[in-house]
């Protein structure tokens, strides 16, 4: 069934993190283990925790003020060596480009649709616990 999963939500809304966590559930998939959640309304908040290596997967508001999660993800992704698998959550579908710039791993469009949520984290985390063989 798999161990617990720690699972960073950053917005500055704190009805947009409830609107992700509710969205993706404690439990994406049967094949996984619990999400614990861990929030932060800052951006000083996820760099502290994705630097202290405690974060499965980081999911990112791409509306998030002052900065977004958009730009957050290009710098996480281009600063930290064993930077966590990242999704984003857009507002709008013509914005998944700019997700895809960001090297999000995953990109989720508001509303949230719990079933999408749920499978998309899933195999986000299924991907990260994949180990890799050379040769």
């Amino acid at each position: 069934m798999g161990e617990s999963m720690r699972v960073l939500v950053f917005s500055h809304k704190p009805e947009v993190r409830e609107a992700i966590v509710n969205a993706v559930g404690r439990r994406p998939a049967a094949d996984l283990g619990r999400v614990e959640y861990v929030e932060a309304a800052g951006i000083a908040d996820v760099l502290s925790e994705v630097d202290e290596g405690h974060v499965d997967l980081a999911i990112l508001d791409g509306e998030a003020q002052p900065t977004g999660g958009i730009g957050l993800c290009r710098q996480l992704k281009s600063e930290i060596a064993d930077c966590p698998p990242i999704v984003v959550a857009v507002r709008r579908k013509d914005d998944r480009w700019l997700a895809t710039w960001s090297q999000a791993d995953a990109v989720l469009v508001h509303p949230l649709d719990p079933l999408t949520a749920a499978e998309t984290v899933a195999d986000v985390l299924r991907a990260r616990r994949v180990p890799v063989v050379n040769g």
